[in-house]
């Protein structure tokens, strides 16, 4: 357990944007986690879990303490002929559990390659990517309850699962840490998913006409280095708002209007619309301001250029929601936390 006096968050996000923090904890165990839960400098404080910090903007200090989960291991928890069931530490980095998956020969994850944050933060925000979400392969996750300090299991159904929601997002929020998360893989013969995007193009393009798990992960990895920032050298945190699902009889009348409107089906009488089509569209796309802006190669991506605030950073995600609204008529969702 370790604990420091007024430390700045600006390493700890991938936005990069100044922001201190009055206490900050660090842990990599259960025990350590009740330790900290119960130092006079935490107990009563406001909490904040930061895992890789990589789907959050700092708009102001935190008044309180920020807990670093950093609880670290992959392991086999079972296995059959068919399946291996994999968990890892809610400190690991989503990324390197990935990578391992695919150097075992294990396949569902191989399509979130690159994704940045920790394995801690994938169920909260059921990430995905590419034709593929966290629920499709997910079993169960340990999480401490704060109010007791007791370790509650989750399975699939007590998640909530929606998209880029969970039961932990909304009714369980503040109410439980998550410690390590289990997945249920597929061993061989795989069937891949390369249907999505540009995976099958870049397959091709690299000759691949019987692509392993490897081949996807790589092409996923070119893919999302062509079109988004590296966070280390341009701070921003990915998608910052969400796909909008809309109304079917919506979607069709917006298309008699604007024919290259990219659209998805999303359910029953449901379409989910492509948020960067609608940004980009709206005249944001490459916008710069002052040490701000939104990426040239993905309008879904705000971005801190250099020396921009939180605060300028969600002014101008506000002025991207209005303008998206007044032309369109759909509400955009931010998929990043304030803080």
């Amino acid at each position: 357990m370790q604990l420091e006096r007024n430390a700045d968050l600006r390493p700890l996000t991938t936005f990069g944007v100044p922001a201190r923090t009055k206490w900050l904890g660090r842990f990599t165990s259960v025990e350590e986690l009740r330790a900290l839960l119960q130092a006079p400098e935490v107990n009563g404080q406001p909490r904040l879990v930061l895992g890789g910090g990589s789907n959050m903007l700092f708009t102001r200090d935190w008044p309180g303490v920020v807990l670093m989960n950093e609880i670290p291991g992959i392991h086999m928890f079972r296995e059959d002929a068919h399946h291996a069931w994999v968990t890892a530490g809610a400190g690991v980095v989503w990324h390197a559990l990935v990578r391992h998956c695919v150097d075992q020969d294990w396949g569902g994850l191989e399509n979130l390659s690159l994704i940045p944050g920790k394995v801690g933060a994938a169920p909260m925000q059921n990430i995905g990517a590419y034709g593929v979400e966290i629920k499709d392969h997910f079993d169960h996750l340990e999480a401490l309850r704060i109010e007791d300090g007791e370790v509650v299991t989750f399975d699939r159904e007590a998640c909530a699962f929606g998209y880029r929601e969970s039961f932990f997002k909304r009714a369980g929020r503040d109410r439980y840490i998550i410690l390590s998360v289990t997945f249920r893989l597929n061993k061989a013969p795989h069937t891949l998913n390369t249907s999505y995007g540009n995976i099958q193009q870049e397959l091709e393009q690299r000759g691949i006409a019987s692509p392993t798990l490897r081949d996807v992960s790589d092409a996923v990895i070119a893919i999302r280095r062509s079109k988004l920032p590296d966070p280390a050298v341009t701070g921003n945190a990915g998608s910052f708002f969400k796909n909008p699902v809309v109304p079917q009889a919506l979607a069709e009348r917006l298309k008699e209007t604007h024919p290259g409107l990219a659209s998805y089906p999303a359910g029953p009488g449901e379409v989910k619309l492509a948020a960067g089509w609608l940004i980009e569209q709206a005249g944001w796309k490459g916008y710069h301001g002052n040490g701000h802006g939104v990426h040239d190669k993905q309008a879904l991506v705000l971005v801190n250029r250099g020396g921009a605030t939180g605060q300028a950073i969600f002014d101008l995600s506000q002025r991207i929601l209005d303008s998206v609204r007044e032309r369109f008529g759909v509400e955009l969702e931010r998929e990043v936390n304030i803080i």
